[in-house]
């Protein structure tokens, strides 16, 4: 078994259940804005459209086809306009609302505390590699408890450029005082962790937890975090 020092994680859908924790801040919104009040959608029909809306302009961010501001003030516009209620009657603030709570809440995928304590314990260097804003990604550290576990935190927005791109992982490489033979790549998304991690010359786990299927090839793949303990 190769012998790695430093292992690299993904923060969103990886360790932070993004998922979960944007439910929880979706209907918070749903009750503070009284959208129930349009009599045309549901709770559900909110976050689902929502959650079509984010995932495909975080597609368009990651292929640096819109700005983050653009994102950011495209998303509450576009469900809400997509289930019916006009656009001048969109609260001004609803996304910068989602902005301030999101990142306060603390749910992560089951085994993460555990597992990151056992990494430690066994003497590996932890760090995270992120292409989440700046100015959240440390307040979910926080807000979850996981800040203390990493040495450094690599975000889209410092290192200049977004993953897969392989010179943020070269700048994640060099601020980690790393190799890539010694480090080792730990995410959820095949293209910018698995592949961009390939493509810079690091080994990589593909977290897989809903066991979806796929042709990449890939170092390791896993469907629960604990079953790093089997290999590490």
């Amino acid at each position: 078994m190769k012998a790695y020092r430093h292992l690299f994680f993904d923060l969103d859908h990886t360790l932070w259940d993004f998922e979960t924790n944007a439910t929880e801040t979706l209907h918070q919104l749903f009750d503070d804005y009284q959208l129930a009040r349009y009599g045309t959608f549901t709770l559900h029909d909110f976050t689902t459209r929502y959650n079509e809306v984010n995932h495909a302009l975080w597609r368009l961010y990651q292929s640096n086809k819109i700005s983050q501001q653009q994102l950011r003030s495209l998303r509450f516009v576009r469900t809400l306009t997509k289930l019916g209620v006009p656009e001048e009657e969109i609260p001004a603030d609803i996304s910068a609302q989602f902005t301030a709570i999101l990142p306060l809440k603390s749910a992560v995928f089951p085994h993460t505390h555990e597992v990151l304590r056992y990494l430690a314990n066994k003497g590996y260097v932890l760090h995270l590699i992120t292409n989440g804003f700046e100015d959240v990604q440390h307040i979910k550290l926080a807000s979850s408890k996981l800040t203390d576990y990493f040495q450094e935190v690599i975000t889209s927005e410092a290192s200049g450029c977004l993953k897969p791109d392989p010179r943020m992982f070269a700048h994640a490489l060099a601020k980690a005082g790393a190799t890539a033979a010694e480090s080792l790549m730990i995410g959820d998304n095949l293209e910018c962790d698995v592949l961009g991690a390939y493509n810079a010359g690091i080994d990589q786990v593909y977290f897989n937890p809903d066991k979806r299927r796929h042709f990449a090839q890939i170092t390791h793949e896993i469907s629960s975090l604990d079953e790093l303990r089997s290999f590490l």
